[in-house]
Formats: structure tokens, C-alpha cells, sequence
């Protein structure tokens, strides 16, 4: 499962803000090769550092995310209820630190305000539209989602039926999902 820049494999994980709702999801498989390992992973968490809760999904190396995750809770514990000031943080951390910038995962990340995208290449990045997607179905993800935008469906509802698209369309991708939503 090893990747070599954006074009992530294994997994796919969308972020929708609608109407002051945000809804991360994520997919549950892990790939090793062209052989599914699992199918009920948890790519999505919710983390509570220094009492705010912020949801992050990953895409990429389960290690390399892990990582990722305890250095961003570090972050948020430095700058408690300062997400994007955390992610900021965290991107140069990875971008210039010798053992952090060989990692290989993407984050997707919210506080229920700001919804966040970020790479190893040191991006922190607000997507347009409310909608971020990342992994290999990603893109699958991300134009369903924009497609059902516009419709009465909520934040939920649209990241549902978008990974539902996705794991139809992408073999790195199921439909055991794990939902997070703002507000909880």
C-alpha cells in the first residue's frame, strides 16, 4: 500500500459543510495489494484536545495517520480552540521535520467551523464549496457530493450517498462506513 504523492490508495474520506453542519465520513476497507484485509476500519475520529472536539479523517498509512493524529492533539492542546492556527503548525512541523515530511497520509479535519484539507506537502487548504474529499475514491466522492449539494439534503445525507458512489465506483473503497457529524 505504499503511495508516492496525491494519488492516494486504500480508502476514501469526504468532508461536507452544509447549513452549520459538518459531516466527515470514511470508509472502512484496508487494502494490502489487490487483497482487502479489513473492512471495518476506523479512518474517522473524534478527538477532544484540551476539551474542543475537533473530527479528522485520514487517508493513507495507518502508522503514518497515527502519527499525525498525536502531533495534531499536540497542536490543539498549544492553541486550544485554534484549529486552523494548529494545522498551520502541524504543516510546517511535517513539511520541514526530517522524520515527519517521509510520511504518507492526508488529513481531512474539522471543528464544526472551519473544514480543512492537509497534505504532506505543507498545504493547509479551506476547499471551495464546503466539500473536501481525499483517497482513492476521492474524486468519485467529491463531484457526487457537489452534484447532490443543491438539494434538500443535509451534510449527513449528501457525505452518505457520496461514499455509497464511491465505493461503487472505486475497489479500494466499501460501504462500511464511520460518520462523524458537527453539530454532535
Amino acid at each position: 500500500m505504499t503511495t508516492n504523492g496525491p494519488g492516494w490508495r486504500g480508502t476514501t474520506i469526504i468532508g461536507v459543510a452544509k447549513d452549520g453542519n459538518v459531516c466527515v465520513a470514511g470508509d472502512g476497507q484496508v487494502s494490502l495489494g489487490q487483497t482487502v484485509i479489513k473492512s471495518s476500519a476506523r479512518k474517522v475520529r473524534r478527538l477532544k484536545p484540551g476539551g474542543f472536539d475537533v473530527v479528522a479523517g485520514f487517508a493513507g498509512s495507518t502508522a503514518d495517520a497515527f502519527t499525525l493524529f498525536e502531533r495534531l492533539e499536540k497542536k490543539l492542546e498549544a492553541a486550544p480552540g485554534q484549529l486552523m492556527r494548529a494545522c498551520v503548525e502541524l504543516a510546517k512541523d511535517w513539511r520541514t521535520d526530517k522524520y515527519l515530511r517521509n510520511l504518507e497520509a492526508m488529513l481531512i479535519v474539522t471543528d464544526g467551523t472551519d473544514l480543512l484539507v492537509l497534505t504532506g506537502a505543507g498545504d493547509v487548504l479551506a476547499p471551495e464549496g464546503g466539500i473536501a474529499a481525499i483517497g482513492s475514491g476521492g474524486n468519485y466522492a467529491l463531484a457526487a457530493a457537489r452534484a447532490l449539494y443543491d438539494s434538500d439534503l443535509d451534510a449527513e445525507a449528501i457525505a452518505r450517498k457520496a461514499m455509497a458512489i464511491a465505493a461503487e465506483i472505486c475497489v479500494y473503497t466499501n460501504g462500511n462506513l464511520t460518520v462523524e457529524t458537527f453539530p454532535a
